[in-house]
C-alpha cells in the first residue's frame, strides 16, 4: 500500500513538472510579440558604454510595469528592480546593456544605423554585436514571468541593468554605488549570455571557470631618433619593439603551464613617421587572459621584466628604458560555482529537456560579472550560455568557425528561439532557488 502511495505521488510530481513547463512556454508564447517588438527597438537603438541613457530608461519602465520597486543612476546609468516575495533567500539576475562601436553589416530591417563620436571626435558605427540586446529582452520577460507567478516561489529577487560591460568597468561601478548595501545582498548571482557556439534552443553550462581574467597593458618604448641612413647614432625603437613583442610569446609558450591557459596579444603598435626616418618612441597595447590569479600576477610581472630588460640588452640609458603601463580596464576571471550549477542543471533540464541542456568548454573572452561573486563574503553565482545560432543553419554547417562571432558585424541571432530559452533558463533557475 505505501508502495503504491509512492508510485502515485511521484507520478503526480511528474505531471506537474510536466505542466508547469508547458505554463511557463505557453506564457512565454503569449508574451513573445511585445518581447520581440522590444528587442527590435534596443537592436535598432544602441548605445555605447556608460552612454545608456534611453535604454537604462526603457528597462526601468518595463521594470515598474512588471511590480519591481526600481532605482535608477546607480553606477552611472545602472538600474536595480527589486521585487520582494515574502521569507527566503535573495537572486540577483543581471543584464548587461552597452553597445559597441560597429558599424553593422547584417541587412537586418531592424539593423543599427546609429552614429556616435569617439574620443577622438569621429564618427564611428553603434551595433549590438555582443548581444546584450538579447540579454536585455530576456532580462524584461524574466521580470514578468517572475511578478506573474509569485505564488511559485518566496523571496526576493533583485534583477540589475548594467552599463559599461564592454569597457569592464559598469560592475565595479555599481558595487562602489551600494549595489550590494543599498539594496538586498544577493544569496546567488545569475546571468546569461548568447553565444555562436550552439544553435537556438540549447543552453550550456561550465562548472568552475568559465570566462578569463582580462588586463590591458601599454608599452612605451623610447628610443634614440634620427635618419634612416645612419642608424649607427640612433637607437631604433621600431626594431627594440619588435624584439619585445617576439619575447612576449615566451611568457605562454616557455615560462607557463601548457595544463594553464594564458594569452598575451599584441594587438596593436604604431610608431615612425617616414620611410628614411628612426623615430623616438613607439607604442605597444596588449591584451592578456588567464584564469588562475598567481598565472595572471606571472604574466603581468614577466611583461614589464621583457620590456625593461630588452630595452637594456640594446643599450639604452636607464632613464629611457621602456615603460610599462597597467590599465585599469581590467577584469578577474568569471567563476561558475560548481554547486550552484550542479544545482541548476537538473531544473533546465526539466525545462529544456536534457538533449538541450549541455555542458560546454571555458573560452578566454572575459566578463565584469565576475565582480559579483567576489565581494567579501564571496557570493555563488553562475552565467549560462544560450545558443544564438538559427537551428537548420548550425545543423547545415559543417565547419563551425565560418559562423560570425559576437563581436562581428555580421552577428545576427535567431532572436525568438533564444529570447524564449534565454527566459526559460533564468524562470527556471530562479524559481528553482526561491522555491518555496
Amino acid at each position: 500500500m505505501k508502495a503504491a502511495r509512492l508510485l502515485m505521488a511521484c507520478s503526480l510530481l511528474a505531471l506537474a513538472g510536466a505542466a508547469g513547463a508547458e505554463d511557463l512556454k505557453t506564457a512565454i508564447d503569449k508574451d513573445y510579440p511585445s518581447l520581440d517588438s522590444l528587442y527590435k527597438t534596443l537592436h535598432a537603438h544602441p548605445e555605447l558604454s556608460t552612454k545608456e541613457v534611453e535604454t537604462s530608461k526603457r528597462l526601468a519602465e518595463e521594470a515598474k510595469a512588471a511590480g519591481f520597486t526600481v532605482t535608477d543612476h546607480v553606477g552611472g546609468t545602472g538600474i536595480v528592480a527589486v521585487l520582494k516575495n515574502g521569507p527566503g533567500p535573495t537572486v540577483m539576475i543581471r543584464t548587461d546593456m552597452d553597445a559597441l562601436p560597429v558599424e553593422e553589416a547584417t541587412g537586418l530591417p531592424y539593423a543599427s544605423h546609429v552614429k556616435a563620436k569617439n574620443a577622438r571626435g569621429e564618427d564611428i558605427g553603434v551595433m549590438h554585436a555582443c548581444g546584450h540586446d538579447i540579454h536585455m529582452t530576456v532580462w524584461t520577460g524574466v521580470a514578468r514571468r517572475m511578478a506573474a507567478e509569485k505564488d511559485k516561489w518566496s523571496g526576493t529577487l533583485v534583477m540589475i541593468g548594467q552599463p559599461a560591460e564592454e569597457t569592464i568597468g559598469g560592475a565595479d561601478a555599481m558595487l562602489k554605488d551600494g549595489l550590494f548595501t543599498r539594496f538586498p545582498r544577493p544569496d546567488f548571482n545569475l546571468a546569461i549570455h548568447d553565444t555562436n557556439g550552439l544553435p537556438a534552443g540549447q543552453v550550456g553550462y561550465v562548472p568552475g571557470f568559465v570566462l578569463a581574467a582580462s588586463d590591458s597593458v601599454d608599452i612605451e618604448v623610447k628610443g634614440i631618433g634620427g635618419h634612416g641612413a645612419y642608424p649607427q647614432a640612433t637607437k631604433d625603437p621600431v626594431v627594440l619593439a619588435s624584439y619585445i613583442v617576439v619575447a612576449l610569446q615566451t611568457l605562454v609558450s616557455r615560462n607557463n603551464d601548457p595544463f594553464d591557459p594564458a594569452v598575451v596579444t599584441v594587438g596593436s603598435i604604431h610608431g615612425g613617421t617616414k620611410h628614411n626616418i628612426i623615430g623616438s618612441s613607439v607604442h605597444l597595447q596588449l591584451s592578456v587572459r588567464s584564469y588562475k590569479e598567481e598565472t595572471r600576477k606571472k604574466l603581468l610581472e614577466g611583461i614589464k621584466r621583457i620590456a625593461v630588460n630588452e630595452g637594456r640588452a640594446f643599450g639604452l640609458p636607464e632613464d629611457k628604458l621602456p615603460e610599462v603601463i597597467f590599465s585599469d580596464e581590467n577584469t578577474p576571471a568569471t567563476y561558475n560555482n560548481p554547486d550552484l550549477v550542479a544545482r541548476l542543471v537538473p531544473a533546465l533540464q526539466r525545462e529544456l529537456g536534457t538533449d538541450n541542456v549541455v555542458k560546454t568548454d571555458p573560452i578566454m573572452a572575459s566578463e565584469d560579472f565576475s565582480r559579483y561573486g567576489l565581494v567579501d563574503p564571496k557570493i555563488p553565482s553562475a552565467i549560462l550560455w544560450v545558443g544564438g545560432v538559427e537551428a537548420k543553419k548550425w545543423a547545415a554547417t559543417t565547419d563551425k568557425t565560418t559562423i560570425p562571432s559576437l563581436h562581428s558585424a555580421l552577428w545576427a541571432p535567431d532572436p525568438e528561439p533564444t529570447i524564449k530559452t534565454g527566459i526559460v533558463t533564468l524562470v527556471s533557475a530562479a524559481q528553482d532557488l526561491l522555491k518555496k
